[in-house]
């Protein structure tokens, strides 16, 4: 299915219409319009400080099957006046290339009082922050969190969201019981819908038995 973007520049309206894209993929949007989107990489709101190679709009791309249990995720969540927020899905290859590239570049730490105050840029690599491949590329692994529908505020879970430290680690225990309690309720929901969580990253949760196990995808995020 194509998708109708509009824009409007200057007082003029310009519609495009994005590639097609794969079969086996949908665009979140078209089976699960509730959830938030907040798209990091195509903004400058990231740990690079600038948006991302292969993204081009506000859209979150996954695979049917992903994009079918997060439907059923949300309506869950909604009954108890929650929401999914999602703030990256499928990944293009070029962004991954896009992250190698930067972290190669030592002295441009734009971003390292917010994102990694604590790890030496030179470390991202070793510490398996960064890496050549990511399973985001194969559109069946999805960063999110939970908000709160009525304020629209997202739920409190100790560290924001791509913030490289043991403080992302589900297991991190200097954070509050409520903290815990919010990664917890995230971690639950996903597992019982077959998604299997990241141990270093509260927020990125991958499909079990994903379709697309051993193929990296470079379509962009249009």
């Amino acid at each position: 299915m194509k998708k109708l973007v509009l824009f409007v520049f200057l007082g003029i309206n310009f519609v495009s219409f994005s590639q097609k894209i794969p079969k086996g993929f949908v665009y979140l949007e078209n089976i699960a319009p509730t959830i938030k989107i907040e798209l990091r990489y195509l903004s400058d709101t990231n740990f690079i400080g600038k948006p991302i190679n292969g993204y081009k709009s506000n859209c979150i791309i996954v695979t049917t099957e992903t994009g079918e249990l997060l439907e059923k995720i949300q309506q869950e969540l909604l009954k108890k006046g929650m929401s999914l927020k999602i703030f990256d899905a499928y990944r293009p290859q070029q962004a991954v290339d896009h992250f190698v590239k930067w972290a190669k570049v030592l002295e441009d730490t734009l971003m390292k009082n917010q994102y990694y105050p604590n790890v030496a840029k030179s470390q991202l690599f070793k510490q398996g922050y960064i890496a050549s491949k990511s399973g985001h590329s194969r559109g069946s692994t999805v960063d999110l969190t939970i908000i709160n529908t009525a304020t629209e505020k997202e739920l409190d879970m100790g560290s924001s969201y791509d913030f490289f430290g043991v403080q992302s680690h589900y297991s991190y225990k200097k954070i509050s019981q409520k903290q815990q309690e919010n990664r917890m309720l995230l971690r639950k929901i996903m597992r019982a819908h077959n998604f299997k969580p990241y141990e270093n990253e509260w927020w990125h949760f991958t499909l079990r038995n994903e379709p697309f196990r051993n193929t990296y995808f470079n379509f962009l995020v249009n």
